[in-house]
């Protein structure tokens, strides 16, 4: 990943998606998704959390099933292909602020699209 977004609040907030409170459920801010720890990722390929550009090996990208045509026309159109077969993606134009719903809601929907960053999928 080459970061995660633009402003500190946001990156407090991304961060949150993995740290555990001391008490209670965990419940990462606005709707995000609980993240396990890079070190609880069964496959060192698999990214751990996403940000505003992301890069992604040949192997990550395989594992994640990038890029489908069918699926992935918005996130292709902001994507390039490095020299070695990996992908730089970025999620929106500008850099992430998840103050805007635009912005949050495209970084949910990546997160729909793709379960098994952060481990969230169940092995295969």
């Amino acid at each position: 990943m080459v970061g995660p977004c633009d402003t500190p609040a946001c990156g407090g907030e991304i961060a949150e998606q993995t740290s555990l409170p001391l008490h209670g459920r965990h419940l990462p801010p606005r709707g995000l998704p609980v993240l396990k720890k890079s070190e609880d990722i069964r496959l060192p390929e698999i990214p751990q959390r996403l940000g505003w550009m992301n890069y992604w090996s040949a192997a990550t990208a395989r594992c994640m099933g990038f890029p489908d045509p069918a699926r992935d026309t918005d996130l292709l159109a902001r994507s390039r292909r490095t020299e070695a077969g990996g992908w730089i993606a970025q999620l929106t134009d500008a850099p992430l602020d998840l103050d805007s719903p635009a912005h949050l809601d495209v970084l949910l929907r990546a997160y729909e699209r793709f379960p098994e960053i952060g481990g969230r999928a169940p092995p295969r």
